[in-house]
């Protein structure tokens, strides 16, 4: 009711007035009256209660930006475990008045027009909010201190991640500890080709390598991966978080989004690598017939066929090689370019012996002198021929040494084959040893000896009979060559040896003294140097005197 009257008579006097006075009256009504309005203000409240105002802005912060950013600042200062209040300090610059933590972080400036609107200096304005400041966050670290949260927080973080640390180990020796009780199930090599490339228990050494290496990898991502958590906790090492979490997912970004982009071409490398493969699987099914001689080719033999066909497949495959290399990532980069071409200049350099080697070994295949099974002669190595590649030929002799030859070597030497003619000429190898009898014994003689010891001879041919050459008349004997047939080329030392001990029991049994060249003997009826075994009982010893011409 009071305040209803004093309206009413602060109306009845304004109307008094006006009507007493009317052009005062007109003079107001006139004129535009502007009330005087207080300028606006933003309260910084970085905990719930107001420190002070900001009323200007400066630039294109606003008032309200302003105070906003000096909240969010002091509120980080709150936050540091370790703030020191003797930091903060207030540092004069040409236009503001500045309040620096430490000397690198600006809490606020406090400009003249700031000082203005309180009808203060911009020192006092700078030092009573530096003090507001200082006591607002140690009260609040006195009585509300994120510290012992913090503390609480990581060590519950560091127990979680022991914990999940622990639970991973037990799983993965739980999965090693099945793997290795049913290991015949699931080790049991690999094997390509009838070639054993694994074994068992190489695969499962492997394998639980592997599984080694999986667990540890998982065991330290996990705690990696942890680190960002623990770091976040604390104001000081949060920006530690983002670093670790870019070391990791940066390399792991480039590479899913260089494998994305790289995924046309690895389309279009894998049908050019099915295109050649099913080519060459055509052409080894051609040359496969060839082996097997459902083809016939004239002049070109079948043992020709995978020697062919395996130039034929190099060829193929280092031009695919050549197709697929522009689609390799990287392909174009120089270091790519630059580590070729010294991989090629190494292999020039170092493979001179080897290119030669392939050289001679793809003209042996073409002239076929000789084959796997063969017995040959190669400079001093007599044996069978058990293994021809690219690089050399191995042989083993009868003594059963394997000798390698560099196919270079067989090429530049002289090869004798053995064994060639015994498969085509019915009547086998010619071998023969030679005797030296001298002049005195009838060559008849000597004749039906050597044949006789050929015919009691293991391994050689009754058809065609053996035969004697008398190779030379020499100044003391005669050389009687004995040539027997054989179709067993590899046992040649064997039928050497048992062609050798017939002919002494036979020159022997018939009363012939094989004489040494230049041998030197005289007579004067002494008994002579046949076992006495083999001499008759009415057997006379010649006297006669054999002397050098000398």
């Amino acid at each position: 009711m009071k305040r209803k009257l004093l309206y009413f008579l602060a109306f009845f006097i304004v109307a008094f007035s006006s009507f007493a006075n009317p052009q005062k009256d007109s003079l107001l009504t006139s004129k535009t009256i502007v009330p005087e309005v207080k300028q606006k203000r933003y309260p910084v409240t970085p905990f719930k209660d107001t420190l002070f105002y900001v009323y200007n802005k400066v630039g294109s912060f606003s008032a309200e930006s302003r105070a906003n950013a000096i909240t969010e600042k002091i509120r980080k200062l709150y936050e540091d475990s370790f703030f020191e209040k003797d930091s903060i300090a207030v540092i004069p610059s040409d236009i503001s008045q500045d309040i620096i933590y430490k000397n690198d972080f600006v809490i606020m400036s406090i400009l003249d027009i700031d000082a203005k609107a309180e009808n203060q200096t911009a020192s006092f304005i700078a030092n009573r909010n530096l003090n507001l400041i200082k006591r607002a966050i140690i009260y609040q670290n006195e009585n509300y201190s994120m510290l012992p949260k913090r503390l609480g927080y990581t060590a519950l973080l560091i127990l979680i991640i022991g914990v999940v640390l622990y639970f991973v180990g037990k799983v993965f020796n739980r999965i090693k500890y099945h793997i290795l009780k049913k290991s015949d199930k699931y080790f049991k090599g690999f094997i390509y080709n009838n070639i054993t490339i694994l074994s068992p228990q190489k695969q499962q050494f492997i394998l639980m390598k592997l599984f080694s290496f999986v667990k540890g990898l998982t065991l330290i991502l996990i705690v990696y991966l942890s680190l960002p958590l623990l770091f976040s906790i604390f104001p000081a090492t949060e920006a530690y978080t983002t670093t670790l979490l870019h070391w990791i997912l940066s390399p792991a970004k480039l590479a899913v989004m260089g494998f994305v982009r790289f995924l046309p071409s690895f389309v279009t490398i894998i049908v050019i690598i099915v295109i050649f493969k099913y080519t060459i699987k055509v052409i080894r099914f051609f040359f496969d017939e060839i082996k097997k001689e459902n083809i016939k080719i004239e002049g070109f033999y079948s043992d020709w066929a995978m020697p062919t066909f395996n130039i034929i497949r190099f060829l193929l495959l280092a031009f695919m090689v050549v197709v697929i290399f522009p689609y390799l990532p990287g392909s174009d980069s120089s270091i790519f370019k630059g580590v070729s071409v010294f991989v090629g200049i190494l292999f020039s350099l170092g493979s001179s012996n080897a290119i030669a080697n392939m050289v001679a070994g793809l003209v042996i295949t073409y002239m076929r002198p000789f084959k796997i099974g063969d017995f040959i002669k190669i400079g001093d190595v007599s044996g069978e021929v058990i293994e021809k590649t690219a690089l050399v030929t191995r042989i083993r002799t009868p003594k059963f040494e394997d000798i390698t030859i560099p196919n270079s070597t067989v090429l530049s030497s002289t090869s004798t084959n053995y064994s060639s003619n015994t498969k085509v000429i019915n009547n086998g190898l010619l071998i023969h040893t030679t005797v030296t009898i001298g002049y005195d014994v009838p060559w008849k003689d000597i004749h039906e000896a050597l044949i006789e010891a050929a015919l009691k001879t293991d391994m050689v041919e009754k058809t065609p009979s053996p035969f004697v050459l008398q190779t030379s008349l020499d100044d003391f004997y005669v050389s009687y060559q004995i040539n027997v047939y054989t179709k067993e080329p590899t046992k040649q030392p064997l039928i050497y040896s048992s062609l050798h001990q017939n002919i002494q029991d036979s020159f022997n049994a018939a009363g012939i003294e094989i004489m040494s060249p230049h041998y030197n003997a005289l007579r004067d009826g002494n008994t002579t140097t046949i076992p006495p075994n083999y001499l008759k009982d009415d057997y006379e010893a010649p006297s006669f005197t054999i002397k050098n011409k000398e």
